[in-house]
């Protein structure tokens, strides 16, 4: 739903981000702003800063950064509309009524009800397991080392079923047989009527993101077959787009979460302390779970059974996570069948060892792909190492590709030189390949990227830096604004992220109001955005140390980055391959007349350093 500028900007100014971060981060006053670890990336030395003049947050060791809505979003994983709102309900502010139509009003009134049978459900499992009826399942889990605690942060329950007892207990509580029957913890058959999907099964609820019950799977009590028992989808639980665990995993602070098999791997190791471990659905590892994995963090570590069905499923899942743009590794469990077990074994110490040295992706899939070949044989040594070539090729970085050939090449005992030239005719072929597939378009990427985009790739990053560099400085001292605004407009500025917050910099500046950087990262509405936007207030020029240093260096980056529009435009210009229009040149005279000027001026700023 979209909401004005004005009502997001009125919830952020009645909510003091100082207040809203401190409830969940421990923070200590250090000069003008406030410090402390950061809750997104495992640190010792405290490098998360809130400012209460302006309202963001900043992380220097990893980059998280935005306003009190942005927290919220990063943190307990809201979307911008539920941020929002638990901002206004702190605030005691009415946010405009969602205009659902009919439709979509329906179902989502029919996904609360499936959330409280749901919810229901949970607590009569989990009041069970702890009573006369659950001792069979509470016997179980002790047997498998789980301590009170564990059992309770997971919700652990226990279903007898034998009477269809949870079937009796909604009805009970007025819930209709279609809705239990649709909530998935029961079936339906001629003979026995509506009864429980789920008996003499641990339980083994299944949360969102959010910590809300969407699920269930049970554990079977015997040999009797499922082992395990997964509730069917529902209008809330679509496995391929759900973790096992990530409601707690989510705020581990480690750079990498733990990708398992199963929901006692997960528990397990939660309890011996790795609290970034989750587990797929009962089904193979997805791109969605990818996608939702990538939300909170860039590196996963797979701690997949030591078996051939386990060595199978982590080669798939490594396709995905590099297809999501996820580094992949992969823990070492031998001698040992899955983490549960290793950790019984070995302890957490152990484990740890084995995280810390969890092996690249790339070199596990070389290693699994060498055992199919002979290397005592001259013949399938040299196929195995026309495969790794073969390999290579998949690479499309210039620099990743040439970094792992050579590491391949030493671990290999293979010459680097053969092994570069045959990489290079395994990726002409490829490209010759593609280029027939596609009736001759040249489309895709080539195995070597031309390197005539570097100059280019240069004045972007240096235009990016000034343009940060100028919306801080505005954000610490908006009186700057009236002596450089008849310079510079946002127009000025990259498209994009850069350019929408220089527009609404210079709409607030312009109003009188003041530098507001919570009010700009408010106008974007994906994490995404409000971080890069948070960002662009968080650089800063070092060793300023007088009012003429400070001066003149502003007056280089107003002409940097003047200088820089200009040269987009001529780009521009010379592309199209057309004569400037009259309007183009009245640009181009007004750029020159305009830089020109800002030669002579001298801006007028004070002693007084800038906010560190």
């Amino acid at each position: 739903m979209y909401y004005p500028d004005d009502k997001v900007e009125e919830v952020l100014r009645s909510n003091n981000i100082v207040d809203v971060v401190g409830s969940y981060v421990h923070l200590q006053k250090k000069g003008a702003n406030y410090f402390g670890l950061c809750p997104f990336h495992n640190e010792k030395t405290p490098s998360f800063s809130v400012s209460e003049t302006k309202q963001i947050f900043y992380c220097f060791g990893c980059g998280a950064g935005g306003n009190a809505v942005t927290f919220l979003m990063k943190y307990e994983n809201y979307s911008f509309q539920e941020a929002l709102q638990s901002l206004a309900d702190r605030a005691g502010i009415k946010l405009p009524e969602v205009n659902y139509s009919e439709e979509a009003k329906r179902r989502e009134e029919k996904r609360q009800k499936l959330r409280a049978v749901n919810k229901e459900t949970a607590v009569y499992y989990y009041k069970l397991l702890r009573s006369q009826k659950g001792r069979k399942g509470l016997r179980y889990l002790v047997d498998r080392n789980l301590d009170a605690p564990t059992m309770r942060d997971f919700g652990l329950g226990y279903a007898d079923g034998s009477d269809s007892d949870l079937v009796k207990h909604l009805r009970s509580l007025g819930y209709p047989d279609d809705l239990i029957l649709e909530s998935g913890v029961a079936v339906f058959d001629e003979k026995r009527g509506l009864h429980d999907k789920f008996w003499n099964r641990v339980m083994f609820p299944i949360m969102d993101v959010r910590g809300q019950v969407i699920g269930f799977g049970g554990r079977v009590m015997g040999d009797a077959k499922p082992k395990y028992l997964n509730s069917p989808e529902t209008e809330i639980f679509d496995k391929s787009r759900n973790l096992y665990g990530l409601h707690i995993a989510k705020r581990s602070r480690e750079s990498y979460k733990i990708l398992c098999e199963g929901y006692m791997d997960v528990i397990s190791m939660h309890q011996a302390g790795f609290h970034e471990a989750v587990a797929s659905l009962g089904t193979s590892f997805t791109e969605g779970q990818a996608a939702l994995l990538k939300r909170y963090s860039k590196t996963v570590l797979l701690a997949y059974d030591n078996d051939n069905a386990g060595v199978r499923a982590a080669l798939r899942s490594i396709g995905i996570l590099k297809k999501a743009g996820i580094e992949g590794r992969v823990i070492d469990l031998s001698p040992c069948k899955d983490p549960d077990e290793f950790i019984k074994q070995n302890g957490s110490e152990a484990f740890r060892a084995r995280i810390e040295n969890a092996e690249n992706s790339f070199f596990f899939e070389l290693r699994m792909m060498g055992k199919e070949y002979s290397m005592d044989d001259p013949a399938q040594r040299t196929k195995f190492h026309h495969a790794i070539a073969e390999k290579l090729c998949g690479i499309e970085d210039e620099i990743e590709r040439e970094n792992y050939l050579k590491e391949a090449a030493r671990r290999y005992y293979v010459d680097e030189g053969s092994l570069r030239r045959l990489t290079a005719s395994y990726g002409r072929a490829g490209a010759a390949q593609k280029v027939w597939e596609s009736g001759g378009e040249t489309t895709g990427s080539r195995v070597e990227p031309s390197r005539s985009t570097a100059p280019a790739a240069f004045r972007d990053q240096r235009a990016e830096r000034d343009e940060k560099l100028l919306i801080t400085w505005l954000s610490d001292e908006p009186e700057i604004f009236d002596q450089i605004s008849p310079y510079l407009r946002p127009e000025h500025f990259q498209e994009g992220l850069y350019r929408q917050a220089a527009e609404g910099c210079w709409k607030i500046l312009s109003s009188g109001e003041g530098g507001n950087p919570a009010s700009v990262i408010g106008m974007f509405q994906t994490g995404e955005e409000q971080e890069e936007a948070a960002s662009l207030f968080s650089k800063r020029l070092k060793g300023l140390t007088g009012a003429r240093e400070k001066e003149k260096a502003l007056r280089d980056i107003v002409i940097s980055i003047r200088k820089s529009a200009a040269e987009r435009e001529k780009k521009l210009i010379e592309s199209s391959g057309q004569e400037p229009s009259p309007e183009m040149l009245l640009k181009m005279l007004e750029t020159k007349k305009d830089l020109q000027a800002l030669q002579k001026i001298r801006f007028t700023l004070s002693d007084a350093p800038a906010e560190e």
